[in-house]
């Protein structure tokens, strides 16, 4: 009777110290996903700060404040008391967010290709590909967590530097501080969300992947 092939079981903290590793070494592979995150997130965050801003404007301002809101470019309902983004701003955020999907997704293939034999061996030597599949995954979360928090906070430092110049600083006074940090958060997650998909495909793939051919890949 053969015997069952001895397999690798990391601990999660020793995943976390290979997958910190791994973006280490590939720094600058790992600055294209960031710098992705970071441009597409602040967009999100600036939009979403804006309408806070707008928001806050409206319920302490009332008709006037409407009235400079709509000569703004805002889509202002003073029925319910609420702004929303026009429709040019949200294709705008479904561009931007896609987009910043489609580099991640191109950027982790071409590390997987570049990781081929280091993958090969880590499999013939029993690693599971569950076991691949987090150390990609817990990457791609470092790399969302950082670019989504700095895109976040960036565009939030913008959009109330914007609200100042366009409606004076009197405008931040209105501004409710859990909506803010409710607009940075839910960026920050958003963010984090398009990182941890975007490596979904790729991650499939190393961890799918023949530890023989992957040893004898060339690239």
């Amino acid at each position: 009777m053969n015997k069952p092939e001895r397999l690798i079981s990391l601990p999660f903290s020793k995943s976390l110290e290979i997958s910190y590793k791994s973006l280490k070494v590939r720094f600058f592979r790992s600055m294209i996903t960031v710098s992705s995150l970071v441009l597409a997130v602040s967009f999100l965050s600036f939009v979403l700060v804006n309408l806070d801003i707008a928001t806050g404007m409206l319920l302490h301002g009332g008709r006037e404040a409407a009235r400079a809101l709509s000569l703004a470019g805002y889509d202002v309902d003073m029925a319910q008391g609420a702004v929303a983004m026009s429709a040019k701003e949200r294709w705008i955020v479904i561009l931007s967010l896609l987009v910043c999907t489609v580099g991640i997704v191109n950027a982790q293939l071409m590390s997987v290709t570049e990781r081929f034999s280091e993958i090969g061996v880590m499999k013939c030597l029993g690693a599971l590909d569950s076991m691949i599949l987090r150390l990609f995954l817990m990457e791609a979360a470092m790399q969302g967590l950082a670019g989504a928090f700095a895109g976040a906070l960036l565009g939030c430092l913008f959009s109330l530097l914007t609200g100042a110049v366009r409606f004076g600083f009197a405008s931040l006074a209105s501004l409710p501080a859990v909506s803010l940090l409710g607009s940075v958060g839910l960026a920050t997650l958003a963010g984090c969300g398009l990182s941890l998909l975007g490596v979904l495909y790729p991650a499939w793939l190393a961890a799918r992947m023949d530890p023989i051919k992957a040893i004898r890949a060339e690239h």
